[in-house]
């Protein structure tokens, strides 16, 4: 096997790892490209069965029951996103010195000739522990209204080996990458990339915090224009100084306050550019390192910045809604749209032409003086506590599995604002612990065992109702998943404004 490009795929024993959205594509493209492939999977469920009948009409071999025994002769793995690196089938691999790629890692070698450039299309890559999806989202809009033909693909919208493969070429590419995604990617090279965020999150796949924060920051290597960062956020910064990048490639801030040189910001209620600036030199004195290798800017002081210094690119309100985490987004995918050289009102028209997906912070109806919102997507603490933090008095619906998570920072941090508590889920007793601890004068209704799905979400909105009072937001920001009671987190939030609903129809 070799390290670069792809290999000559004719006859090569390639084994697939698991069935499913990414696996399932994987194995017909390989075998389209005259591999011999093997899926593998651990379930042999009515669902498994069914994807390998389809397989195997096609001259695929699966093997259903058995996710851990790497097939005889395997010169490659090829990985679904979810197989933890410690699963017995990639031991048995990297003893017998099989190289394991992941579907980005394959969709990267697989790339064509753009036939008006002849090289393939860039990618603006996006990864963060919260916000990857609406900032991917963001980015495609912006580019969009730029003319360029482009998609978000990844973990969204199109898959990422359907869009290399595309018999139309996309002209540029917004890649929403995971974690697990990153860490069997070795060969990956954006043209730009940003870490919006990190924090605890998947800890029981990676192993520590120190391996999760490693696998995000593989997303700057090998960058050839911006290495993004949130300055909100050392952590980011700091895998920014540890890539290995092209020669020129910069590091681009994005900050919610004035922006420094070679950052992004905010000022006057406006989203403003003062990164791809002609007069970035001649007018303002720039931190030592505005270009890196190895090096990211350190970072001044920052202070409104002269008007003719940055560039104006839309008003807070173009982004909807304009919750700071939301503008936080906005300001990440600018600045890769700009790295790529869109102009100012592209990024406009595209913000305000972008509406984020369902169960994002995302207001249901008003009754009584009461918001219900709907934020079922806030799966963790960090993602809880950037909604939390966009509401001034706030009745909140919280529980469900919370995957190892501390919720102590998440409570202290919102304290101030919680008007009252609703708990439901099997991991509640930590958030009311924590509320014991950090808000102990919050008044607090734990949901019992017993109830899942609608009945459960009804009770939890009454429950709420009868805390809040006019001016209070209801707000469905759950810290946690939702498997133990619900299908996923879009039937959660469905359930919640199907209740938010019914309750402001009676009056």
């Amino acid at each position: 096997m070799t390290t670069g490009d792809a290999p000559d795929w004719t006859g090569l024993p390639v084994t697939v790892a698991g069935l499913g959205v990414s696996g399932v594509p994987a194995a017909r493209v390989l075998h389209g490209l005259g591999a011999r492939v093997t899926v593998v999977d651990g379930g042999d469920g009515p669902r498994q069965r069914a994807q390998a009948d389809e397989l195997r009409a096609l001259g695929v071999e699966v093997v259903l029951g058995d996710g851990e025994s790497l097939p005889q002769g395997a010169r490659l793995v090829v990985t679904s996103p979810g197989w933890p690196p410690h699963s017995p089938l990639f031991l048995a691999a990297a003893e017998a010195g099989v190289p394991v790629w992941g579907d980005v890692e394959l969709a990267w070698r697989l790339r064509r000739p753009h036939p008006a450039t002849g090289e393939p299309a860039p990618w603006l890559a996006v990864t963060g522990t919260n916000g990857k999806t609406t900032t991917v989202q963001m980015l495609a809009s912006i580019l969009t209204a730029a003319g360029l033909r482009t998609a978000a693909v990844g973990n969204v919208g199109v898959s990422v080996l359907d869009a290399v493969l595309a018999e139309e070429p996309y002209d540029v590419l917004a890649v929403e990458l995971s974690s697990y995604q990153l860490h069997w990617s070795s060969s990956l090279r954006p043209h730009s990339a940003v870490v919006l965020n990190i924090a605890a999150d998947h800890l029981d796949w990676h192993g520590s915090m120190e391996a999760y924060a490693a696998d995000k920051g593989r997303i700057y290597e090998g960058n050839q224009v911006a290495c993004v960062y949130n300055t909100a956020d050392p952590a980011t910064e700091a895998l920014v100084r540890e890539a290995d990048v092209a020669e020129g490639c910069r590091a681009i801030g994005f900050t919610l306050g004035p922006p420094a040189v070679s950052q992004f910001g905010v000022v006057d209620g406006l989203l403003v550019d003062r990164a791809f600036v002609t007069d970035r030199h001649k007018n303002a004195r720039p931190s030592p390192a505005t270009t890196l290798v190895r090096a990211s800017p350190r970072l001044r002081p920052g202070g409104p910045p002269p008007r003719h210094t940055a560039t104006e690119l839309a008003s807070v309100e173009d982004v909807q809604p304009s919750a700071p985490h939301n503008i936080a987004d906005a300001l990440a995918a600018a600045a890769l749209a700009r790295a790529y050289g869109v102009e100012p009102r592209a990024v406009r028209d595209g913000l305000r032409a972008f509406r984020p997906d369902a169960h994002r912070i995302a207001t249901v109806v008003e009754t009584g003086g009461v918001t219900y919102v709907d934020d079922s997507k806030a799966t963790n603490p960090h993602a809880a506590a950037a909604s939390l933090a966009a509401y001034p008095s706030v009745v909140w619906i919280a529980g469900g599995l919370a995957k190892g998570a501390d919720m102590d920072a998440l409570v202290a941090g919102a304290a101030k604002v919680l008007h009252g508590v609703v708990l439901m889920g099997a991991d509640r007793a930590l958030i009311r612990e924590a509320l014991a601890r950090h808000a102990p004068e919050v008044p607090v209704i734990e949901l019992q065992d017993g109830q899942t799905g609608a009945p459960a979400m009804d009770a939890a909105v009454r429950a709420a109702a009868g805390l809040a009072r006019p001016g209070d937001t209801v707000l469905l920001a759950p810290a946690c998943a939702s498997m133990d009671m619900f299908t996923n987190y879009g039937e959660r939030g469905d359930l919640f404004a199907a209740a938010a609903r019914a309750l402001a129809e009676a009056g």
